[in-house]
């Protein structure tokens, strides 16, 4: 006969996902990591027009007013996966700082690309 401690460490062991579940996580992880870098790409969008190219030289008021910007992009992504019913519950502190990086990655980019005018 098996032990209540036999019993619990078989439940312990993570099932294997079917095809179907495997597509959906699959499908999941493209579609944060895709608002992600939308994210990023309308905040740095937002950066430029809000602030005036000739006041963002070097780190000053206007440089961490952009960050705040990205920052609230970030916080907005939660309320995007809910509006897409997301489970925003299974997203851990690693999934977090992913997001956070893609958006801050594509927000610096953009943002970049836009004060440096003499490339357009």
């Amino acid at each position: 006969m098996m032990s209540g401690d036999e019993i619990e460490e078989k439940s312990d062991v993570p099932r294997k996902l079917t095809a179907a579940e495997k597509k959906r996580e699959h499908i999941f992880r493209v579609q944060r990591s895709l608002i992600a870098c939308f994210m990023g790409i309308i905040t740095g969008g937002i950066s430029y027009l809000v602030i005036d190219p000739a006041n963002s030289l070097g780190f000053q008021n206007y440089t961490i007013l952009a960050l705040f910007i990205m920052l609230a992009g970030i916080v907005v992504q939660k309320h995007i996966f809910m509006l897409m019913k997301m489970e925003v519950s299974s997203l851990g502190k690693k999934d977090w700082f992913y997001q956070g990086f893609m958006t801050f990655a594509f927000w610096f980019i953009v943002w970049t690309l836009l004060l440096s005018g003499s490339l357009l």
